[in-house]
């Protein structure tokens, strides 16, 4: 049976130390870290998510602002709005809420934030800096990946580890990750045959494919980690992981929930991201 890293509390824990340097930010500046989220449209589980943020940026004393935009904004409307915040100094971090409305070219607008201000650290800029090993702002999933790694004691360095999608939002980056802390990587998609042979001989496993209870207990080798980075609404309005939970739980050595694992913890680096990018602006 294995054990259950709990994201929740491993949040806290960042949430705690993120408070802390935000005070003393605070008092060596004269003001509190500035998160600016923009949200485009009137999406439902955006404008949980946003609010959430919110909430997650006064309780650590981050200055949070949240910019309603109609749904039927332009492309170059927002852009207007990211050179703004661009340029105003109490903004040390700018997110926009994906997914935008399809009208909106959305690779368009996120190449307009200032590098240094990109919190979910998608910028091309940012992405070549993570490849190259010089990444101030990583995106945050994959980063809480890592953190839940780290702080649960479990080795990387010369392990091999698999990830399981190919996205530039989590399996690209979580690859150069585990690449960094010396693992030896194995980067799987949906185009991947016998996806068995490779997660069978993994010390670690990141699933992000979106697929519902695509890794099976009998695909993992015994006491491997397993993060489960899917969250996926089923038919009953349940939300479950990428991975079979009741059968993944049995055979792994450590294993995320869904919910209360990789979520969490998103959160929770876009916090720290926002302190990062306040304190290299403001050195």
């Amino acid at each position: 049976m294995a054990n259950i890293i709990d994201g929740k509390e491993i949040a806290k824990q960042v949430r705690r130390e993120v408070r802390q340097k935000a005070a003393q930010f605070a008092k060596a500046h004269g003001r509190a870290p500035g998160l600016a989220v923009i949200l485009v449209g009137d999406d439902p589980a955006s404008c949980i998510y946003v609010s959430n943020k919110q909430k997650a940026c006064e309780k650590v004393g981050i200055a949070g602002q949240t910019l309603r935009l109609p749904e039927k904004t332009s492309t170059e409307e927002l852009i207007d709005e990211i050179e703004r915040l661009n340029r105003d100094p109490a903004t040390d971090g700018i997110l926009v809420q994906l997914p935008l409305p399809r009208h909106i070219d959305e690779k368009a607008a996120l190449d307009h934030i200032l590098p240094i201000k990109d919190v979910d650290g998608l910028h091309p800029d940012n992405a070549g800096r993570l490849l190259s090993g010089r990444a101030l702002l990583e995106p945050c999933t994959p980063r809480g990946c890592m953190e839940l790694l780290k702080r649960s004691g479990i080795p990387i360095a010369g392990k091999n580890a698999v990830v399981i999608g190919r996205s530039a939002l989590v399996g690209k980056p979580a690859a150069l990750m585990l690449l960094r802390e010396n693992a030896t990587v194995t980067l799987c998609h949906s185009k991947t045959a016998e996806l068995k042979q490779y997660t069978s001989m993994a010390d670690i496993v990141i699933a992000a494919t979106g697929k519902p209870g695509l890794i099976k207990g009998e695909m993992l080798k015994p006491g491997c980690a397993l993060i489960d980075v899917g969250i996926n609404r089923l038919a009953d309005g349940s939300i479950c992981g990428d991975a079979d939970y009741d059968s993944a739980v049995q055979v792994a050595g450590w294993i995320t929930p869904v919910p209360g694992g990789v979520g969490p913890m998103t959160i929770a680096m876009l916090l720290d991201n926002t302190l990062i990018a306040a304190e290299a602006q403001n050195a």
